[in-house]
This record gives structure tokens, sequence and C-alpha cells, in this order.
């Protein structure tokens, strides 16, 4: 038996055409879809007493569970719901803000720029006070009078 041999025509086998097949149908349906940041979803405290009260209508089984798949909640959104209405606090429903807090008003910023230039003032008094006291004591040392300038140190 002679075996011919032909580069690039031959078929391929069984298995490369089941992988190859399976490729292209993967390579078509399979297309990577960059999907937009998701966004943290906030209710309204109207929204979420419709959907409780919606909720406590329900009678029949299963009513409930299309209620949700209806609105795209899950049944931990009722619990926690009802959770905070059972609370009593009306203001529980509404939305909590999220992130940094709002930025202080003008009146804000300047008192907490003078209670800082106030801290900064009192440390260099302090210094001051301290080169004050060492000149004294060195004047003592060496006998160096100092010249009074009228003032007591008690009036100050």
């Amino acid at each position: 038996m002679e075996r011919l041999e032909t580069k690039g025509t031959e078929a391929p086998s069984a298995a490369e055409g089941a992988r190859s097949a399976t490729a292209e149908a993967l390579g078509a349906s399979a297309a990577v879809e960059v999907v937009a940041k998701a966004r943290r979803r906030q209710f309204s405290a109207a929204y979420k007493a419709r959907i409780l009260r919606e909720a406590e209508a329900c009678r029949a089984t299963g009513q409930i569970g299309a209620l949700l798949r209806r609105e795209g909640l899950y049944s931990s959104h009722l619990v926690e719901w009802r959770r905070l209405r059972a609370r009593g606090a009306l203001e529980a429903l509404a939305a909590k803000k999220r992130g940094r807090k709002p930025a202080r008003d003008a009146r804000d910023r300047e008192l907490t720029r003078l209670s800082q230039e106030n801290a900064r003032l009192r440390r260099k008094l302090a210094q001051a006070e301290a080169v004050i006291e060492i000149q004294k004591k060195l004047s003592t040392i060496l006998g160096i009078p100092l010249e009074s300038d009228g003032r007591d140190e008690s009036e100050e």
C-alpha cells in the first residue's frame, strides 16, 4: 500500500471539525461585552411605601414573587423596608446620602481658619516667652542689668 502525502489538501478530522465549529459558534455569540459601571439603586420613600402597600395587599400564593419580579426587587428589600417602617421613623424610608459630606459654608471655613491662626499665634507667643526667659536668666548669670521700660510684669 502506497500512501500519498499532500500538503494542505487533507480534510480535517472529525474532532478538529467539531472544535472549529464550536469556536465559530462561540465567537459569534460570546462577544465580549463591556458593561457600564453598575450604579447603586436608590429608591424614594414614596416608592418604598407603595411597594410595601402592594406587598401587603397580596393574598394569593406567588403574588409577592410576581410583584418583586415585576419591579426588579429582592425579598431582602421588603424585609429591610418593613424593619425601617417598624422602627417608627418616617424619614427612615428616605434614601441615605452616601459619600462625602457637602461643602461647609463660608462662615464655617472662616471659623476654622481663625481657630488655626489662633493656635499658631499661641505657639509663637509661647516660643517668644521662652526666649525672653532665657535672656533674663543669661543676663542674671552674666551680671548684665536689664533696662526697665517702666512696666511691671504684673501689669501684663
